[in-house]
């Protein structure tokens, strides 16, 4: 079978995809991964075959703030959001639309899988059925549906517990639909008028959930607020880690049990400044005598972990630019997090508690989910002091109820299968079984 992934230039939106690639490559699929040209390497090594994306939608994810430098003058909140999704998302859906059709005619897919922020597939969804191959979404955030407690989405918001708390919800919306949906509704309705298709009747976010013949959410129900969603949504358990993306660190044999290993992570996204969380959680844990910690620089040099740290690196501090999860993961005791989705999952799936401090992007809601299914603490700032991180890591590692609690996730997410799940799906749509699924 012939499948053609789609994948958001940027790292926590590819390699999601790129696990899915060499899962169908295994299974003897030919496999197509359309992104940007930045990413080429990296998804030729998992065993596809590479397309970059045409015009403003070949870009580096990588470096936000050189794709949209307006972005380093705004603080988070919804004009943050408002101004990511218009620039960053809504102004590449030509392109990306472009790129999806030109490849579609030169490499015929049974099925098209992207990523939930893919928003190129939207004029597909929108059109006759019958003229496209069936449009497999993948979940590499959040479950952002329209919720019946009305909270809007992003903000970081728990389920509400009352009706008190609902009607505080339903005037934060007002004001959200103001500055957020309603603008970026705008801009997208005219790009959907290039290609004769009126905007649907829901948010941005909830319609690809909606209208996607599948989504495909990577976790698992538990660390999920517990709503109705829509029937388009597929539970499947975290993927796998892509193994050998970066080498053990000359320091490996220092994780030998002798401490508690704290990893510390701003991602591969919001780390432009690791004094936002780096630089407070070395300094916070500088001095606990049982604490090694770890410092990935999601790819970024040690020298730019350097700068964040007030004086010598503590003594008890390893860095790294980059780290093989699927080594460092097993030996880790908790982790300190701005809140990937992808990464805080992965940790889930061994039982890891977590620290969250993070509002960019979508890292409030993630945090949020980390409170409130009790596998960790959610700091709720995007700039937390080494006090306050010190003293999250110390309940975490002490008290037993979140890791009991991220334990008990641990076996929910083992309880799904996600290749199995996803070959499935996949057979399902391109009319024969695959060898793992039959």
């Amino acid at each position: 079978m012939k499948v053609l992934l789609c994948s958001t230039p940027a790292t926590g939106h590819l390699n999601p995809l790129l696990a899915i690639a060499r899962m169908l490559a295994e299974d003897g699929h030919e496999v197509m991964v359309l992104s940007g040209s930045a990413f080429r390497d990296r998804i030729v090594a998992a065993g596809a075959r590479f397309a970059a994306l045409p015009g403003s939608a070949d870009f580096d994810g990588r470096d936000l703030r050189g794709v949209v430098p307006e972005l380093a003058r705004i603080p988070p909140g919804p004009d943050w959001l408002r101004v990511a999704l218009e620039r960053i998302f809504i102004e590449r859906i030509s392109d990306q639309h472009r790129g999806l059709r030109e490849n579609l005619r030169a490499f015929p897919a049974s099925v098209v899988i992207a990523d939930d922020m893919f928003f190129g597939v939207l004029p597909s969804l929108l059109g006759p059925r019958a003229e496209r191959p069936a449009i497999v979404l993948c979940g590499t955030s959040i479950l952002h549906c329209t919720r019946p407690d009305g909270a809007p989405a992003f903000l970081g918001l728990p389920p509400a517990a009352s009706s008190e708390q609902e009607a505080v919800y339903a005037r934060m919306a007002e004001a959200y639909d103001a500055a957020v949906d309603r603008p970026v509704g705008r801009r997208l309705a005219a790009v959907l008028a290039e290609f004769g298709y009126r905007s649907p009747p829901w948010p941005l976010f909830d319609a690809v959930v909606r209208l996607a013949d599948t989504y495909l959410q990577l976790t698992a129900p538990g660390f999920e607020y517990p709503f109705a969603y829509p029937s388009t949504v597929r539970f499947v358990g975290a993927l796998p880690i892509v193994p050998g993306q970066a080498l053990l660190p000359p320091w490996a044999g220092d994780l030998d049990g002798s401490r508690n290993v704290v990893l510390v992570t701003q991602g591969t996204v919001a780390n432009h400044d690791f004094g936002l969380l780096v630089g407070p959680a070395l300094a916070g844990l500088a001095g606990e005598p049982d604490v090694l910690t770890v410092v990935t620089g999601g790819g970024r040099g040690l020298d730019a972990i350097r700068d964040a740290v007030a004086g010598a690196v503590p003594a008890n501090a390893r860095l790294a630019s980059y780290l093989p999860f699927e080594w460092l993961l097993p030996r880790i005791d908790a982790m300190v997090t701005n809140g990937g989705y992808g990464s805080v999952n992965q940790a889930l799936g061994v039982g890891i508690p977590l620290v969250g401090a993070g509002l960019t992007e979508d890292k409030a809601e993630v945090n949020a989910r980390i409170a409130w299914s009790g596998a960790g603490i959610d700091l709720a700032t995007n700039a937390p002091t080494p006090e306050a991180i010190r003293r999250a890591v110390r309940t975490v590692l002490d008290e037993p109820g979140h890791r009991r609690t991220a334990r008990r996730l641990a076996a929910e997410l083992a309880g799904y299968d996600a290749k199995t799940e996803i070959l499935h799906v996949l057979a399902r749509y391109g009319g024969s079984r695959s060898r793992s699924a039959a």
